[in-house]
């Protein structure tokens, strides 16, 4: 691996811990103006500080977040359909790798939709990028989703990790699921895991301490986060369970005494 690759890969997963918080921001490019996130900069100006990565689109990046923010950054990198289109699951790409690196980001992301009808165009394209990827030392984080009819079953999610690691995935993003750590085991590159819906806080700090005690190397957590009755508590709480190894209990502690 070369040293840009390692460089890149290091402001990502954070070298003292090998762990991340992602704060997921990227949900309009496919839900539009999705709750809590109306005004993009003003729903993260006081969460970007306890993050370590930002997830989100280059229009986001470009006209809503300060150009001097410090902050790494993984681009979505695909796209092209909506919550009330027809063909939902069936991105492509929509980003071109010289605009990556124009807006100086540490990572891209591009979803994967196993046991599809467009399974085999996602896969291929993440494939394109993988190439590009090695060849401009950027890293590829695989967003992995599968057909609804097949749920989140620790099999179906271990075949979309494995199939996006085999086809040159640096990191995986998925969802929590039971037996995840047969998931964790079966995947070669780390796994983050999805924050999904917005669930209690205490759920979702339960399910981020469940993913990294069976082998997650974080999350990159969105809704949990921004649309939480108070944002800027719960990511200092996520940050105590990922990278101070808090228990439930002890995040659920700090963001009541937070908020």
């Amino acid at each position: 691996m070369d040293w840009g690759m390692k460089n890149r890969l290091s402001r990502i997963l954070q070298p003292k811990t090998g762990r991340t918080v992602m704060l997921a921001i990227d949900h309009g490019y496919f839900m539009g103006p999705t709750t809590g996130l109306e005004k993009p900069w003003e729903a993260i100006k006081d969460l970007a500080q306890y993050a370590d990565v930002l997830m989100l689109t280059r229009g986001v990046l470009r006209n809503c977040v300060p150009q001097d923010l410090d902050k790494p950054i993984v681009l979505r990198v695909s796209g092209g359909t909506s919550i009330i289109g027809k063909e939902m699951l069936h991105e492509g790409m929509t980003v071109d790798i010289d605009d990556v690196i124009r807006l100086n980001a540490s990572g891209m992301a591009y979803s994967i939709m196993v046991g599809t009808d467009y399974e085999r165009d996602t896969i291929l394209d993440l494939s394109r990028y993988a190439d590009l990827a090695e060849q401009y030392n950027i890293p590829l984080l695989a967003v992995t989703a599968v057909g609804k009819e097949l749920g989140k079953d620790a099999r179906y999610l271990g075949l979309a990790c494995r199939i996006a690691a085999e086809h040159g995935a640096h990191l995986v993003k998925t969802y929590y699921c039971d037996d995840f750590e047969k998931v964790v085991e079966g995947c070669p590159v780390p796994i983050v895991i999805a924050g999904g819906k917005k669930i209690p806080e205490k759920d979702a700090l339960q399910m981020a301490y469940d993913a990294i005690q069976k082998g997650a190397v974080g999350v990159d957590m969105g809704r949990n986060i921004f649309q939480s009755e108070n944002p800027v508590a719960m990511i200092q709480a996520v940050r105590a369970v990922v990278h101070d190894n808090a228990t439930p209990e002890e995040a659920f502690k700090i963001f009541e005494e937070k908020k």
